[in-house]
């Protein structure tokens, strides 16, 4: 958070928000927003595929910000001398993403893994926050290798029976645990994940709809059109309009100030 005072519940639990808070928070945690009297809320919200936590590597990705069996509070409220270090990075990650230069998506990344490696150094030595360390978080034992078996496969043709027989569990039962870790049916969920890649598709490239469509793992670029608007409430051509135009308007602000 960069400006105004507010409040923020992550699965059921309520903390307060001030300048310099920083909230890391999983796909499937219900997360709520809440603005104090008389306050306007200023902040950056990045949004990310779960890939980039699990790239192979010497530190096993950066799955350890996950961690099932200490789990710390999914945030910090930074110190003034960590704040101004992370909203620099912030907004050379942000400068990066409106630019279009060679390397720009390495780059988003690098910066992205910065961020998100300094949070996690504040989180684990902020002994302060622990008497937050009973912070409820999701039992991932049973669930991580489903929902990351999804992120991995939804652009695949994908249903709960491949699920069930994959994890050795019966329909009813998969569906029954999706429902309850992501508040969503499996079928809104596995939408929701071609959806926001389909969305970063379209406001970052020059792929036809159609292309996204097939790229995303729809096999029917009516079929993808149809869901697009039902959920995004427009047409996946004007989302990309829409997009550039405020894209366009940002930069000419930015150099304007």
């Amino acid at each position: 958070m960069i400006e105004g005072h507010g409040a923020e519940t992550i699965n059921g639990v309520k903390h307060l928000m001030s300048p310099g808070t920083f909230t890391f928070v999983l796909p499937y945690q219900v997360h709520e927003l809440f603005t104090d009297p008389g306050s306007t809320l200023v902040l950056y919200n990045c949004m990310f595929s779960m890939d980039l936590l699990m790239e192979p590597g010497a530190d096993e990705g950066l799955s350890g910000l996950f961690n099932e069996i200490n789990p710390l509070p999914p945030f910090v409220q930074l110190g003034p001398h960590e704040q101004i270090r992370m909203v620099k990075l912030l907004e050379d990650m942000f400068e990066e993403y409106l630019g279009d230069e060679s390397w720009r998506r390495t780059m988003l990344q690098v910066k992205l893994k910065e961020i998100l490696v300094r949070f996690d150094r504040v989180r684990q030595t902020g002994q302060q926050q622990r008497t937050e360390a009973a912070y409820p978080m999701p039992k991932l034992t049973s669930i991580w290798p489903i929902i990351h078996y999804i992120h991995r496969n939804y652009q695949e043709e994908l249903s709960l029976s491949e699920l069930a027989e994959q994890f050795s569990m019966s329909v009813s039962r998969i569906s029954e645990v999706i429902k309850q870790t992501t508040g969503q049916s499996f079928v809104y969920f596995l939408h929701d994940l071609r959806l926001r890649h389909a969305c970063s598709l379209l406001a970052s490239t020059d792929m036809s709809v159609a292309e996204i469509a097939l790229e995303v793992g729809y096999g029917s670029y009516k079929t993808f059109s149809r869901i697009f608007r039902e959920i995004k409430g427009v047409v996946p051509k004007d989302y990309r309009k829409q997009k550039r135009d405020d894209s366009t308007s940002l930069r000419h602000s930015i150099k304007q100030g």
